[in-house]
C-alpha cells in the first residue's frame, strides 16, 4: 500500500487528500497538522471547511483510508509520498514586506520532513510557491537527509472554491513538475501513477520544476487580469450609458476571447489572485524587469480601485454621507458556496463604509459573527496566518456597536438606508424586496455588487438601484461624481 501525508489541513490539502482517499483505495491518505483545533474539527461531523461535496467525501474515507491526525512527525516518516500545503503569507516586514512570499512555514516543513525521514520520499509542492522554491527545499533536505534520497515535485492546484470537490474529480488538467533526470522521472511517474486511476493520461501534464511552478503564479495572474480588464470596463460603462454585461457577452463570443471570468463585480478576493500577483510582481522586480511588475501591478490596483469606487458610490448617492445611517451588507464570503473571506471585497467595503460612521447590519448564510469582526479588525496579510497565531489590531477603524450580525436578510435590511450586496448567493435573487422595501428608510437604496438582482423589477418597487457598470438612475446621475 502506497502511503501519501499531506503537511496542512486547510482549504488545499484537506479536500485533496480527501478526494485521492476516496478514488485510490489502496493508498492510505494520512492528513497531518500542529492545529489540534482544526484537526479535530476534521474528524467531527461539522468540518472545519464549508465546501458543496466535501462532506460526504470524508464520511465515505475517514478512518478506512484517510486519516487526520496530530502527529506529524509519525506520518511524514512512514509516507512514501509527502504532500507540503502549508501557508506562504506574504511577508509583512523586511525584505520584499507587501510583495514576497513567507516560506517560514515551507522551510520548517522541510528540515522536519528531513530530520525524521529514514527512507527515500518523494516531496510535494502543493502550496503556491515562488519559482525556484524547489532548489531552495533541495538544498535544505539534502545538507541534512544523512544520506536519504528527496525527489522534489511541483503539483500546484487548480481548484475554485465552490465547486473544488468536482474540480478534484474532474479537472481540466493535473499539472506536475519534476527533475529531467531519471531520479526526477521516476518520481513524476510515482506521482502520476496515483492521479491515474481517475484522471485520463491526457489530462496530467508533465513540465520541469520552473515552468509548474511559475504556470500556478501565471494562472491566477491571467485570470485575476480579465476581471480587473472588465472591472475597468464597467467604470467607463457607466460613464458613457453603455451596459457592461452587454459589452461582455458581445467580446465573450469571440472564440480567442471566451466568456469566462467577463462578469463585472466589487472586485475579486480568495486567498491567491491577489497574493500570487503581489509575488509574481516580486519575482519579476528580482530579476531585473521592472516594467514587467507594473503591468502586473496594475492588475491589483484596478481591483482596489473598483472596491474604493463601490463605496464612494454608495456614499456620494445617499446625500454624501452615510454617518449613523443602517447600511445592510448581504453577503461576506469572497464568492457563494463557501465561508471563505480571505480578501473578500466586502473587508475593504465595510472598512470604507466605517470610517464615514456607517452602523452595519450583515448577513450571510456561511460565515460566523467571530470571522467577520475579526477580519474587519485584522491587518492587511495578517489574514494568512493560522487564527491563534493573528494579531488583532488594536486600532481598527470601527467600535463595536457599529457592527452587527445577524441571522437573515430580512433582519439585515429591516430600518436599513441602504443595502450592498458583495456576495453572490443564491438565496439573495429569491427575497421578498416588495416586503424589504416596507420596511427600509425611504429613500430605500440598493447596490448590487454581483449581478443578483433584477435592477428594472426593483425600480418598479420603488428602490433607487445601482448596478456596477450598468446605466444609472436618474437619481443617481445627479448626484457628485465618483472616481
Amino acid at each position: 500500500m502506497v502511503k501519501i501525508c499531506c503537511i496542512g489541513a486547510g482549504y488545499v490539502g484537506g479536500p485533496t487528500m480527501a478526494v485521492i482517499a476516496l478514488k485510490c483505495p489502496s493508498v492510505e491518505v494520512a492528513v497531518v497538522d500542529i492545529w489540534d483545533k482544526r484537526i479535530a474539527a476534521w474528524n467531527s461531523d461539522q468540518l472545519p471547511i464549508y465546501e458543496p461535496g466535501l462532506d460526504d467525501v470524508v464520511k465515505q474515507c475517514r478512518g478506512k483510508n484517510l486519516f487526520f491526525s496530530t502527529d506529524v512527525k509519525k506520518h511524514v516518516k512512514e509516507a512514501d509520498i509527502v504532500f507540503v500545503s502549508v501557508n506562504t503569507p506574504t511577508k509583512t516586514t523586511g525584505l520584499g514586506a507587501g510583495k514576497a512570499a513567507d516560506l517560514t512555514y515551507w522551510e520548517s516543513a522541510a528540515r522536519m520532513i528531513a530530520d525524521v525521514s529514514e527512507s527515500s520520499k518523494v516531496v510535494v509542492e502543493k502550496s503556491t510557491v515562488p519559482v525556484k522554491t524547489a532548489e531552495a527545499i533541495e538544498k535544505i533536505l539534502s545538507h541534512n537527509s544523512k544520506g536519504i534520497k528527496f525527489q522534489i515535485l511541483s503539483n500546484p492546484e487548480f481548484l475554485a472554491e465552490g465547486t473544488a470537490i468536482q474540480d478534484l474529480f474532474n479537472p481540466d488538467r493535473v499539472l506536475i513538475g519534476g527533475r529531467e533526470t531519471p531520479e526526477g522521472q521516476e518520481a513524476i511517474q510515482a506521482l502520476k501513477d496515483v492521479y491515474a486511476q481517475w484522471v485520463s493520461e491526457d489530462r496530467i501534464i508533465t513540465t520541469n520544476l520552473w515552468s509548474a511552478e511559475l504556470s500556478k503564479l501565471a494562472a491566477n495572474a491571467f485570470l485575476a487580469q480579465r476581471i480587473s480588464s472588465v472591472n475597468a470596463m464597467s467604470a467607463l460603462c457607466e460613464a458613457t450609458g453603455a451596459n457592461v454585461s452587454q459589452v461582455s457577452h458581445a467580446i465573450g463570443k469571440d472564440t480567442r476571447i471566451g466568456p469566462k471570468f467577463l462578469n463585472t463585480s466589487v472586485g475579486f478576493g480568495g486567498s491567491c489572485f491577489q497574493k500570487d500577483i503581489l509575488n509574481l510582481v516580486y519575482i519579476c522586480e528580482c530579476n531585473g524587469l521592472p516594467e514587467v511588475a507594473e503591468y502586473w501591478r496594475q492588475v491589483v490596483k484596478i481591483n482596489d480601485y473598483q472596491k474604493s469606487r463601490f463605496v464612494n458610490r454608495v456614499v456620494a448617492s445617499m446625500f454624501n454621507t452615510v454617518s449613523t445611517k443602517k447600511i445592510a451588507i448581504l453577503g461576506f464570503a469572497f464568492k457563494k458556496d463557501t465561508g471563505d473571506t480571505r480578501e473578500t471585497p466586502a473587508i475593504d467595503v465595510c472598512k470604507g463604509l466605517l470610517v464615514d460612521k456607517a452602523e452595519l447590519s450583515i448577513y450571510d448564510p456561511q460565515v460566523t459573527q467571530d470571522q467577520i469582526q475579526r477580519d474587519l479588525t485584522l491587518r492587511k496579510f495578517d489574514w494568512d496566518h493560522p487564527i491563534h497565531l493573528q494579531p488583532v489590531n488594536p486600532t481598527s477603524c470601527f467600535n463595536v456597536d457599529q457592527v452587527k450580525v445577524v441571522r437573515d436578510a430580512y433582519e439585515a435590511t429591516k430600518g436599513a438606508h441602504g443595502i450592498c450586496i458583495l456576495t453572490e448567493w443564491d438565496e439573495f435573487k429569491s427575497l421578498d424586496y416588495n416586503k424589504i422595501y416596507e420596511n427600509m428608510q425611504k429613500p430605500a437604496f440598493i447596490f448590487d455588487g454581483r449581478y443578483v438582482i433584477d435592477a428594472d423589477k426593483l425600480r418598479e418597487i420603488g428602490f433607487i438601484v445601482f448596478s456596477i457598470g450598468k446605466p444609472l438612475d436618474a437619481w443617481l446621475k445627479d448626484m457628485p461624481a465618483v472616481v
